[in-house]
C-alpha cells in the first residue's frame, strides 16, 4: 500500500514516493516513446502515486506535454508539479541558458504550463533555479498573485540557499523546496532541513538514486548516451564510479540482509529521515517504476539507520555532484 504524506505545515497531502517526470523527455539520453511514458504515469497512478513533477525545462515543453495527456483524465486525483525561471522563448522553445524570472514573465509561464498540462490550475509551481537579477521579494509576490487568481495553489523553490527561502516565505509561504539529495549527496543535512523543520516547509529530494548511481547497476566501465548529462558530472567520471563503489557496497550489504534492492534501501533511507521528506524518483521502465514504489515497505530500523550512517559518514566520495557552471546557480 502507498503510504501519504503531508509536505510541512501546508497541508498538502501527497503519496510518500512522487514521480520525477523529467528522464522521460530529457537529460538522461533521447527522449523515451510517448505512448508507452502515458502507460507508465498511469501505473504509477494506479500503484497509488499521487504526485508527478515536471518542468517547462524538461523538454523545453515536450515533458509537461506528456504529464498533460496522462494525467487528464484523472487530473482531481493528482498533484502535479511544474517550475518556471529559465530563460526559454515561450514560442520556439528556444532556451538562452540563463534564468528569467521577472514577474511578468513567470505570469506568462503559468499561462503556457496551464495549457501543455490541460489543466485549470498547478497544484505546485517552483522557481526552478534563483535569479539573480530578480530579488526574491518579486517572485515570492508574483506566485502570491497566481494563488490569488487560483491558477497555482503551492509555491516551491528549487535549489534555493537558505537566505532565499526565508525571504521568500515571508512573502508568499511556501510548501516545498526541492534539492538534490540522497546517500550520494548529502548537503542539505547541514542548513537547509534543519530551515525547513523551523520554517515548517516540505522537502522534495530529486536524484535520489544518485542519478541512478545508489541502484547498483552502473559501475566505472558504464557507457552513457552522448546526450547523457552525466557525462559532464564530475562525479560520474569514470575513476570517481569506481572510487565511489564502497558507498553502493554498503547500501547492497544492508539490501541483502532486508531482501530488498539498493534502489529500496536508498529511497527507503531518504523516507527515515523525516516525516515531510517526499522524494521524486524518475525512471522509463515499469520493472524499476515497481522496484521504486517498494521501497515504501522496507522497514530501516535505527540500527540499520546508525550503521548506515556511520559507514557512509567515513567514506570520501569523490567527484562535485555537478559541472561547475551548475552548481554556480545552486544555493543562492
Amino acid at each position: 500500500m502507498m503510504q501519504k504524506r503531508k509536505l510541512g505545515n501546508s497541508g498538502l497531502e501527497l503519496s510518500a514516493l512522487g514521480l520525477g517526470c523529467m528522464s522521460m523527455s530529457s537529460g538522461y539520453g533521447p527522449a523515451a516513446d510517448k505512448g508507452e511514458m502515458i502507460k507508465l504515469i498511469r501505473t504509477a497512478h494506479d500503484r497509488g502515486v499521487t504526485h508527478f513533477d515536471t518542468a517547462e525545462a524538461y523538454g523545453p515543453f515536450a515533458n509537461e506535454e506528456l504529464v498533460g495527456e496522462a494525467l487528464q483524465s484523472i487530473r482531481d486525483e493528482v498533484v502535479i508539479a511544474t517550475k518556471f525561471g529559465f530563460d526559454i522563448n515561450l514560442v520556439t522553445g528556444e532556451r538562452s541558458g540563463g534564468t528569467n524570472s521577472r514577474p511578468e514573465h513567470i505570469k506568462l509561464v503559468a499561462d503556457a504550463s496551464l495549457k501543455r498540462l490541460r489543466t485549470d490550475h498547478i497544484d505546485l509551481f517552483y522557481q526552478h533555479r534563483v535569479d539573480p537579477a530578480v530579488p526574491i521579494e518579486e517572485v515570492a509576490g508574483a506566485v502570491k498573485e497566481l494563488i490569488a487568481q487560483g491558477k497555482v495553489k503551492h509555491f516551491g523553490l528549487s535549489e534555493a540557499g537558505v537566505q532565499t527561502i526565508r525571504r521568500a516565505h515571508a512573502v508568499q509561504p511556501i510548501t516545498a523546496v526541492q534539492s538534490e539529495y540522497s546517500l550520494f549527496w548529502r548537503g542539505p543535512e547541514t542548513e537547509l532541513l534543519p530551515t525547513l523543520e523551523e520554517l515548517g516547509i516540505g522537502f522534495v529530494p530529486f536524484s535520489p538514486l544518485g542519478a541512478g548511481f545508489l541502484t547498483g547497476k552502473i559501475d566505472e566501465n558504464t557507457k552513457f548516451d552522448p546526450t547523457d548529462f552525466r557525462n559532464l558530472v564530475p562525479r560520474f567520471s569514470p575513476e570517481a564510479r569506481k572510487a565511489n563503489m564502497v558507498l553502493v557496497d554498503l547500501i547492497k550489504a544492508v539490501a541483502e540482509r532486508k531482501s530488498a534492492t539498493p534502489a529500496q534501501v536508498a529511497l527507503a533511507w531518504l523516507l527515515a529521515q523525516k516525516p515531510w521528506i517526499v522524494p521524486i524518483p524518475g525512471t522509463t521502465k515499469r520493472h524499476r517504476l515497481e522496484e521504486n514504489l517498494g521501497a515504501v515497505n522496507v522497514e530501516l530500523t535505527q540500527s540499520d539507520l546508525k550503521q548506515i550512517d556511520e559507514a557512509s559518514s567515513k567514506l570520501k566520495l569523490q567527484g562535485a555532484r555537478l559541472p561547475e557552471a551548475m552548481l554556480k546557480m545552486t544555493g543562492r
